[in-house]
C-alpha cells in the first residue's frame, strides 16, 4: 500500500514538473508576443517576419484552393505543409499575428512535451525537465518562434518522429511505427531536410537489434510515410511533367552556399540569400530555374575543388556559431563584389560602390539592426547558447559509455550539419536541433552538481 502511495506521488511530482515546464513557455512566448506588437503583428503593419512566401501561398490556397505563389498557379517552389497548415488557421481563426502566435506557442508545447520524454528515455527524468527549461527560455527560439516560419512545426513533427523511433527501439508496436511513419512524411512535406536522418535511425536501432527486428519494427514507418507523400509527388509530376522531390527551392538553396561570392560573404557575416547568377537562368518554370541553379552550382564546384575544404569549413563555423549567424543584413539595389584587393563591396545598378551597410527602415530586416536586437539580442544569445553548447561538450564526453543509446542525438546533429554546410547554413536552420543538445547541457549540469554535493558530504 505505500508502495503505491509513493509511486502516486511521484508520479504527481513529474506531472507539476512538467507543467511548470509547460507553463514556463507559454507565460514567455506571450509576455513577448504582446510587447513587441510592431514586430510581430504583420496583419496590421504588413511586415511579415519569417517568410512571406508561406503567408501568400495560405491566402492563395483559402482563395483559390490551389497551391501556388500566383493566384491560382500550382506550384512547388516551397515545401507545401506549413502553408497548408497556416491555411486551416487562417480559416478558423482568421489571419493574424495573435493567432499565428499561440498556434505556434501550443506546438512548442508539444515539442517540449516530446523532448522531455525523449531526455526521460535516453538519461532520466530530471535531465529531460531540465533540458525542457532550457527550450522554454531559449531567447532565439522564443523569438524566432512567435514569427510567421514553418520552425515551430518541423520541430515538432521532427520530434514526435524521434519520440517514436526512441519507443520502437525498446518495443515493437505497429501503432508507434504508424505514428512514427506520419510524423516523418509530415515533417519531409514541412522541411525535406530530414529525411537523410530516416537512414541513420535505422543505423541507431542496429546498435542494439539485429537487421531482421530493426526492419520489422521500422517497416510501418516507412510504408506508411512513404504513402502520405506518395500523392504530393503525384500532383507535382502532374504540374511539372517530372519528378520534383518535395519542392524546387533546392537549387537556389545549394547555389547561395556554392558560388564564387559564398565564401566571402559568409566570412563577411553575410547570407547570401539574395545573391542572383551571372549566367541566364529559366525563371518561367520552378523546376527548370531549380535544374540551372544547381548545374551553375557544381560548376562553379567542379572548376574550384581546391577551394571546397576552405568553403565547407566557413560554412560548418557560421553554421556552429555560438553569434547569430548572418551577424550583417542584407542590403536590397546592391549585389557584392569582391575588389582586387580581397575586399567586399556592393554595387548598385549604376556602377557605384560601397562598402557594406544595413537596409533601410522599410524592410522588416531593419529591426534586427535595432539596438534591441542587435546588440542586446545577440549579446544574450551568444551568453545563452554559448554556455549551453559549453556544458554540452562535457556532457558528451560525461555520457561516452552509453553511446549505443545517445548516438541517436548525435546522429541527429550529424545529419543537419552535414546537409547544411553543403547548401547554406544560418542559425534558424541550426535552432531546431539545439534543444536536443540541451539534454546533454542538462545531464552535464546535473552531474557537476551531484559531485559537488558528494564532495560537501565527504567534507562536511
Amino acid at each position: 500500500m505505500q508502495a503505491t502511495v509513493n509511486l502516486a506521488r511521484v508520479s504527481a511530482l513529474r506531472r507539476a514538473w512538467l507543467a511548470l515546464v509547460l507553463a514556463t513557455c507559454v507565460v514567455a512566448r506571450l509576455a513577448v508576443l504582446l510587447a513587441f506588437p510592431s514586430v510581430f503583428a504583420f496583419d496590421q503593419t504588413n511586415a511579415v517576419h519569417g517568410s512571406e512566401a508561406y503567408d501568400a501561398y495560405a491566402q492563395n490556397l483559402l482563395a483559390t484552393g490551389v497551391y501556388g505563389r500566383a493566384l491560382g498557379v500550382p506550384d512547388a517552389a516551397i515545401p507545401p505543409f506549413y502553408s497548408y497548415a497556416l491555411a486551416a488557421l487562417y480559416r478558423l481563426f482568421g489571419r493574424g499575428y495573435l493567432q499565428v502566435g499561440l498556434f505556434h506557442t501550443l506546438l512548442d508545447c508539444l515539442s517540449i512535451y516530446f523532448l522531455v520524454a525523449i531526455g526521460t528515455r535516453l538519461f532520466n527524468r530530471r535531465v529531460g525537465i531540465l533540458a525542457g527549461f532550457a527550450y522554454a527560455l531559449y531567447p532565439y527560439l522564443i523569438f524566432q518562434n512567435l514569427t510567421l516560419i514553418d520552425t515551430p512545426l518541423f520541430m515538432t513533427l521532427m520530434y514526435g518522429f524521434l519520440w517514436c523511433a526512441v519507443l520502437l527501439r525498446e518495443r515493437r508496436s505497429l501503432a508507434l511505427g504508424l505514428l512514427g511513419g506520419a510524423f516523418l512524411a509530415l515533417s519531409a512535406l514541412t522541411r525535406p531536410v530530414v529525411v537523410p536522418l530516416a537512414p541513420l535511425v535505422a543505423l541507431w536501432f542496429l546498435f542494439r537489434l539485429s537487421w531482421a527486428e530493426t526492419v520489422r519494427r521500422l517497416l510501418p514507418v516507412a510504408a506508411l510515410s512513404a504513402l502520405i507523400v506518395a500523392p504530393w509527388l503525384a500532383r507535382t509530376s502532374s504540374v511539372y511533367g517530372a519528378f520534383v522531390p518535395i519542392a524546387t527551392n533546392g537549387g537556389m538553396n545549394f547555389w547561395f552556399g556554392n558560388n564564387p561570392l559564398t565564401i566571402p560573404l559568409v566570412r563577411a557575416g553575410f547570407h547570401p540569400q539574395w545573391i542572383r547568377p551571372d549566367a541566364p537562368i529559366r525563371t518561367e518554370d520552378t523546376r527548370l530555374a531549380n535544374d540551372d541553379l544547381y548545374q551553375l552550382s557544381f560548376s562553379y564546384l567542379r572548376e574550384n575543388l581546391r577551394q571546397l575544404p576552405e568553403l565547407l569549413w566557413v560554412k560548418f563555423l557560421a553554421y556552429w556559431s555560438v553569434d547569430v549567424f548572418p551577424t550583417r543584413n542584407p542590403i536590397p539595389g546592391a549585389m557584392p563584389i569582391v575588389m582586387p584587393d580581397g575586399e567586399l563591396r556592393f554595387q548598385t545598378e549604376r556602377g557605384e560602390t560601397f562598402s557594406p551597410v544595413t537596409i533601410g527602415e522599410a524592410d522588416p530586416v531593419a529591426a534586427y539592426s535595432q539596438t534591441l536586437f542587435d546588440a542586446i539580442g545577440r549579446t544574450v544569445h551568444r551568453l545563452y547558447f554559448g554556455s549551453l553548447l559549453f556544458l554540452a561538450l562535457i556532457g558528451i564526453a560525461l555520457s561516452l559509455r552509453q553511446w549505443r543509446d545517445l548516438a541517436l542525438l548525435w546522429l541527429v546533429q550529424l545529419a543537419m550539419t552535414a546537409f547544411y554546410v553543403i547548401y547554406i547554413p544560418a542559425t534558424r536552420y541550426r535552432v531546431p536541433t539545439d534543444p536536443l543538445l540541451f539534454l546533454f547541457s542538462a545531464y552535464a549540469a546535473l552531474s557537476l552538481l551531484e559531485h559537488l554535493r558528494r564532495a560537501q558530504v565527504q567534507h562536511g
